[in-house]
């Protein structure tokens, strides 16, 4: 009997505007699954990321409008002014107009901002990683969890696991994070192969507004400095751990 060929999956809630690591996860992959059919998480990374100023960190927020937390999902997360996304491109704009690769993506990002007609979270952030994956030329597939039908009352671990499987995959990539939750013998009993991403020694490069060097900020922040050597200053494969 032939086996399968091999096939390696992700699965992780949209981010506005992600850090690198993010993008290091889906070029990482064949397939990567946003999974925001799950409880939104205030003062998270669904609606805001950190971009580097003249005076250190400061978070891009999108407001949104808060429900009950228990029975808000991500996907169903609506912003609650819609004026958010001309001030964040203001302050984009103005943050980083002498950064040495500004002018390289300004027309493209200043036309996704004010181009935006969409009310939910969710499609917002996949509509700001569609364009950076394009921006960096990663071209793994991108799905949605919704895409693929799940039976109910599976545990957090076991929606993961049937997740790769409906996907056709055969090892599952997350971040170490997971650690915290996942049950690695779940995937073991399923034949998925476990990775782990590795997060550490990230190379610097010319960050406008440093020192101090920020490693966790928006992605924009390396494309706007770098421009189309980016992503030179991304991981590769090299960067995963199996699980023994």
């Amino acid at each position: 009997m032939i086996a399968p060929p091999a096939k390696k999956v992700a699965i992780l809630q949209s981010n506005y505007i992600p850090w690198k690591g993010y993008f290091d996860i889906i070029g990482a992959v064949d397939e990567f699954i946003f999974y925001d059919e799950v409880q939104y998480t205030r003062r998270d990374w669904r609606n805001r990321n950190y971009i580097k100023t003249a005076q250190g960190l400061a978070w891009l927020t999108i407001p949104v409008v808060q429900q009950e937390r228990e029975s808000q999902r991500i996907d169903d997360t609506i912003v609650s002014d819609r004026n958010w996304a001309v001030k964040h491109w203001r302050t984009l704009a103005q943050t980083y107009a002498r950064a040495a690769n500004f002018h390289v993506y300004k027309a493209q990002f200043e036309e996704l901002y004010t181009s935006l007609s969409t009310v939910y979270l969710s499609e917002i952030n996949v509509a700001f990683i569609r364009a950076i994956c394009q921006v960096l030329d990663i071209r793994t597939k991108l799905s949605w969890s919704t895409d693929y039908s799940l039976p109910a009352g599976l545990n957090k671990t076991e929606r993961l696991v049937r997740l790769v499987q409906a996907a056709g995959g055969t090892e599952y990539l997350t971040g170490p994070a997971a650690h915290n939750y996942l049950d690695t013998r779940q995937f073991a009993e399923a034949n998925i192969a476990l990775h782990w991403m590795n997060y550490e020694n990230y190379p610097t490069y010319r960050q406008l507004h440093s020192p101090p060097f920020e490693h966790g900020v928006s992605i924009v922040d390396l494309l706007f400095n770098e421009g189309s050597q980016a992503a030179a200053f991304l991981k590769t494969t090299s960067n995963l751990h199996k699980h023994a």
